[in-house]
């Protein structure tokens, strides 16, 4: 796929200002803090809640988090923190 005049000045401009990709793109972070506590960037939206499953869309693909005790905290339009026992986080890519 190639890109277009704009989005490769914007990439340009990006590296030299020093943005961080996850900023400049909607690519998600995923940041995980032991097993009680993760942090989504670039978020999409919630798809499923439950206090041992939480599904997550987004721009990429479907964040799928198993645990108990499971609870959505500090949700923004931007970033979601996941706070619970977390034993397992499973990706899913949407097709292209």
């Amino acid at each position: 796929m190639r890109k277009t005049k704009k989005q490769k000045k914007q990439s340009r401009i990006d590296k030299f200002l020093e943005i961080p990709k996850e900023i400049s793109s909607e690519e998600p972070k995923i940041i995980l803090t032991g097993f009680s506590e993760l942090i989504i960037e670039n978020y999409k939206g919630i798809l499923e809640y439950q206090d041992f499953y939480i599904r997550i869309s987004t721009h990429i693909g479907i964040i799928n988090i198993n645990g108990y005790e499971l609870d959505l905290n500090e949700m923004t339009t931007d970033d979601i923190l996941v706070t619970g026992k977390i034993e397992t986080i499973d990706l899913e890519k949407t097709i292209d």
